[in-house]
């Protein structure tokens, strides 16, 4: 175990406290508040299957979903924990990868891996590895994101196209022979969040569209603030490929898992101009509006079709594909 440790957790992540090999992780104050007001805490366990899928792998997902989750509550992420459950058997090879992508995924996302822990499983006892991160971050004074601050007129936005992840790794799992090479999603959202936020616009919340896909997000936002939202169809920005798939299997892209976008709720006169701004950022380059929150008291949320009519868009029912991050 501890060869384990030293030669492929210490060696790649390679940062003073871990270094230090002691129980804790022991963090300097002075930074966090010299950045903020308020901490920002988040946990989270990932599980995909299969553990590497076209566009990433597993510990690419574990250090960007953490980092997304406090990005879109309006802090910057500072630091990461990991804790590993590793069933005996597991290729030494694919461990450094999966080791090696987390390190470039928090390098990129300029967040440090600070404190973790290792166990092992018999054969059998587990499924090959499932990671546990948990991450810290400040958020500066007068950043208020709530989904409750949702207002009639208000716009929906969507980063970038919807459901690249959720379709890539069914097409990695299922082994579907289809064209036009699906990748997944994953990637940091922290640089995205920094600059909508740097522009000042009146941001009134924010999600990343996880489990559950945009339509589940967009029902958070509704069921918070007591306000229906409608959604256009025609708007919506479906990369041709994972159509394919939600065609193919009758599936719908807005529950499609996405772990590189968010979904934002903005003032409607500041739209345009925010949506302009996320385009000169890459993990914006697509983003566009996509609904807008209506006057009715209504907890719902409406889809104006290509045909021109409406339907309610309705939460997905049970676990449409598990073991997704």
């Amino acid at each position: 175990m501890r060869r384990l440790i030293e030669e492929v957790f210490l060696a790649t992540f390679d940062t003073p406290e871990l270094a230090s090999m002691e129980d804790q992780a022991r963090l300097p104050l002075g930074d966090v508040i010299a950045s903020g007001d308020r901490l920002a805490f988040t946990t989270d366990s990932y599980v995909i299957d299969p553990l590497e899928f076209p566009g990433g792998n597993i510990g690419a997902l574990a250090v960007n979903g953490t980092v997304n989750d406090l990005a879109v509550g309006g802090a910057s992420p500072l630091y990461l924990s990991c804790g590993f459950i590793i069933e005996e058997g597991l290729p030494l090879e694919q461990l450094r990868r999966i080791v090696e992508a987390m390190r470039d995924a928090a390098e990129q996302a300029e967040v440090r891996i600070v404190t973790g822990d290792t166990k092992v499983v018999p054969h059998g006892k587990g499924d090959k590895l499932f990671i546990n991160t948990s991450g810290i971050g400040v958020i500066a004074p007068g950043v208020e994101l709530a989904a409750h601050r949702c207002r009639p007129g208000d716009r929906v936005i969507v980063s970038g196209t919807v459901g690249d992840h959720g379709a890539a790794v069914l097409q990695a799992r299922e082994d579907l022979a289809l064209e036009g090479g699906l990748l997944s999603d994953c990637r940091s959202l922290s640089g995205l969040v920094r600059d909508m936020l740097s522009t000042g616009a009146d941001i009134r919340a924010m999600r990343d569209a996880t489990r559950g896909g945009v339509a589940a997000v967009v029902h958070e936002f509704s069921s918070a603030s007591g306000r229906a939202i409608r959604l256009f169809e025609d708007r919506l920005p479906v990369r041709p490929e994972v159509r394919g798939v939600c065609e193919i299997l009758g599936l719908d892209a807005l529950h499609f898992a996405n772990e590189g976008k968010l979904v934002a709720v903005v003032a409607a006169a500041q739209a345009n101009w925010l949506v302009a701004r996320m385009r000169q950022h890459p993990a914006g380059r697509d983003a566009c509006v996509i609904g807008e929150v209506l006057p009715d008291v209504s907890v719902q949320v409406r889809l104006r079709t290509l045909m021109g009519g409406e339907r309610l868009l309705d939460l997905p029912v049970g676990e449409l594909l598990p073991r997704i991050c």
